[in-house]
């Protein structure tokens, strides 16, 4: 272990040094209790301090701080406790996604479409089919990270290769490329429904504008961006490092069974179905989920992606239980949905806490205090444009190396960073998006990420020497090269002005 330690050097002590305050952290669901509880305190404070500013919508209007320790302001926090529950923004929308998500995961439809996928692919394009399908997975991000690695380091032992480069293409493209698919997934109604809250105490008709698909152009593009890096970094630099395997692996790959080979067909005609049943829905001029005058981007199609993605999910993972057995009755229905939603309990004492601090940060006016402070300090110090996304970028990769859950960390920053992009001039969808870089990136060098010890266990398998800080200097490589070549793509596009996904814009002219 010492030698180890000092194989390591400099790397393995600063790894050891965010593992140690990284777990020195509160749980984020403490974490959010402190935060709603300072936001009451320092209320108090700035209320009775007298600050106030220029409100930003309304020209000759001010804002004040609002004191939540006055009569009104507890009689608000009791009054409004289970308000702030219920209207926490991702809590109804990641719920309703799992019902999908979680039956088609149960009854194993994910794992097997990623095993094929991965099985079926030529061996010469085994490194990027292992990332691509990685990064597909995050659409049911626990499948991906519990099938995929271990699947990936098999594959390589058995036709010669560092088994080691097999699990490390294939987390990389779990996590590393988290927010890159050419789907919709849960993570985007989580995230967007925080990001358009936050947008509204700056420019609430901007915000009812917003939909939930707003980064789905650009995380289209970075599939295939992702797995082309991915696929270099693994085959030019981590493979090479990890040098020859010489121990003899005999673990043979599941292969996929006739029973499995029909759930899948079945569950293929079934999706092809609901998507022409869904299509009636939108694309006639006239369908019912057309906006005003056969509008796409502002219509109750764009309102309506949880749902979508609820069924998309939920009908072939339905049929492919029937076929493979694992559903026999409505019992079996309702069963696998209930294990989902108790998998989920987690998230929902989490939304309660959040939803309060979010909840009191916005009656507060706190947000838009910073908000309009943190534009003029970057007026001041001249950071806009490039240097602002980058900076941006930085601060929240740091973060992550600490805070490990993606919708924790946006809902207490989205308040804060969100209004103060838009008063640079910057869209909130351009904000969110730089954020899914940053957290994303830094997934797969933090031992606090939820999978990092599963991964780890993975990885003992072919080396018993695996601990975290030789885990972590073979995932650093694609950390790096991931944050530093996505953020330049998105500055590329920035460049370009495309809209990062339907109706979102990079620019904020509010």
């Amino acid at each position: 272990m010492a030698e180890d330690a000092k194989k390591q050097g400099i790397v393995q002590r600063s790894l050891d040094v965010i593992e140690k305050v990284g777990n020195k952290l509160p749980h984020p669901i403490t974490l959010f209790a402190i935060l709603a509880i300072f936001v009451v305190f320092t209320s108090a404070v700035l209320s009775n301090a007298g600050l106030q500013i220029e409100d930003p919508a309304e020209e000759g209007e001010t804002i004040t701080v609002t004191n939540l320790l006055s009569n009104d302001g507890i009689e608000y926090m009791f009054t409004s406790m289970v308000e702030n529950f219920i209207n926490f923004a991702p809590l109804g929308v990641v719920l309703a996604t799992m019902i999908g998500i979680g039956i088609a995961e149960r009854t194993g439809l994910i794992s097997v479409l990623l095993r094929s996928f991965v099985l079926s692919v030529p061996k010469f394009l085994l490194t990027g089919g292992l990332v691509f399908a990685g990064i597909m997975s995050s659409v049911a991000s626990d499948a991906g990270y519990v099938v995929l690695p271990p699947l990936g380091a098999m594959l390589f032992a058995a036709l010669g290769r560092h088994p080691l480069a097999g699990l490390a293409a294939a987390f990389a493209g779990v996590s590393a490329g988290f927010s890159a698919n050419l789907l919709l997934s849960a993570t985007d109604p989580m995230l967007g429904e925080l990001t358009i809250q936050a947008a509204a105490t700056i420019d609430t008709a901007y915000a009812e504008g917003m939909n939930n698909a707003m980064n789905y152009y650009f995380i289209i593009a970075s599939t295939f961006f992702l797995t082309i890096v991915g696929t270099l970094v693994s085959e030019k630099m981590v493979e090479p490092r990890l040098g020859d395997y010489k121990e003899e692996h005999t673990e043979e790959l599941q292969e996929i069974t006739s029973q499995e080979k029909k759930g899948m067909l079945w569950a293929g005609i079934s999706t092809l179905v609901t998507v022409f049943l869904l299509a009636l829905l939108i694309v006639p001029p006239a369908a019912p989920l057309r906006g005003e005058e056969g509008a796409i981007v502002q219509s109750p199609f764009m309102s309506s992606l949880v749902v979508v993605i609820l069924i998309i999910f939920f009908v072939p993972g339905l049929v492919y239980g029937i076929v493979t057995k694992s559903i026999k009755n409505d019992k079996d229905v309702a069963n696998q949905l209930s294990e989902t939603m108790a998998s989920m309990g987690m998230f929902i004492v989490l939304a309660f806490t959040a939803g309060q601090f979010v909840a009191y940060f916005n009656e507060t006016n706190m947000g838009l205090l910073l908000g309009v402070y943190g534009a003029e300090f970057l007026d001041t110090i001249n950071l806009s444009g490039i240097p602002l996304i980058i900076a941006f970028v930085i601060i929240t990769g740091f973060i992550n190396l600490f805070i490990g859950s993606a919708s924790a960390k946006w809902a207490i920053m989205a308040p804060v960073f969100v209004p103060i992009m838009m008063l640079q001039g910057y869209s909130p969808e351009l904000t969110q998006m730089a954020y899914r870089v940053a957290d994303s990136t830094t997934n797969i060098i933090t031992p606090l990420m939820t999978y990092f010890a599963i991964i780890i266990a993975f990885a003992q398998k072919y080396d018993k020497k695996m601990g975290i800080g030789s885990l972590i200097s073979v995932m650093l490589p694609y950390s790096i090269i991931f944050m530093i070549t996505w953020t330049i793509m998105l500055i590329v596009w920035m460049a370009f002005g495309i809209d990062l996904g339907p109706g979102s814009p990079i620019e904020y002219n509010g």
